[in-house]
């Protein structure tokens, strides 16, 4: 099973707010596989204790340290949401990419999605794009997969 795949990701989704966009984002990382049902209540718990959103219309939602037995493989979501979703304090995230990793592989897959999308050109790509294919060839590319 490939971390992202077409079935992981979700183009023009518009959310009231950002638990439905963190629970669009885990219910792909579920119907893949990737984790149980409980671990789209654990991303809306980290968020209500610590905001996933990282700046530039970016936010990477995932679970709390105790949802780890809740994952089986590790796995991205991608929900691309053109008009944006408040994340608070104003700040509007296009992009929300959960993740669900096993053991220490979570740190390795934030630092990669958070290099590709601090690139202000990917990230214009990417909230742009017209097909899955084309956003997971972007993180792809900047995976070096």
């Amino acid at each position: 099973m490939s971390v992202l795949s077409v079935n992981k990701v979700k183009l023009n989704a518009k959310a009231e707010d950002k638990f439905e966009a963190i629970r669009l984002a885990g219910k792909l990382l579920v119907d893949a596989g990737h984790a149980a049902p409980e671990y789209i209540e654990k991303m809306i718990e980290r968020e209500n204790t610590l905001s996933t959103y990282m700046g530039g219309g970016l936010a990477i939602p995932h679970g709390t340290q105790d949802s780890k037995g809740l994952i089986k493989s590790t796995g991205l979501s991608i929900v691309q949401l053109p008009e944006g979703v408040d994340f608070g304090d104003g700040e509007k995230a296009q992009l929300v990419i959960g993740i669900a990793a096993l053991g220490d592989e979570h740190m390795e897959i934030l630092t990669n999605v958070a290099m590709i999308c601090s690139e202000e050109e990917n990230m214009e790509r990417i909230v742009k794009a017209e097909s899955a294919e084309e956003i997971i060839g972007i993180f792809e590319s900047g995976m070096g997969a």
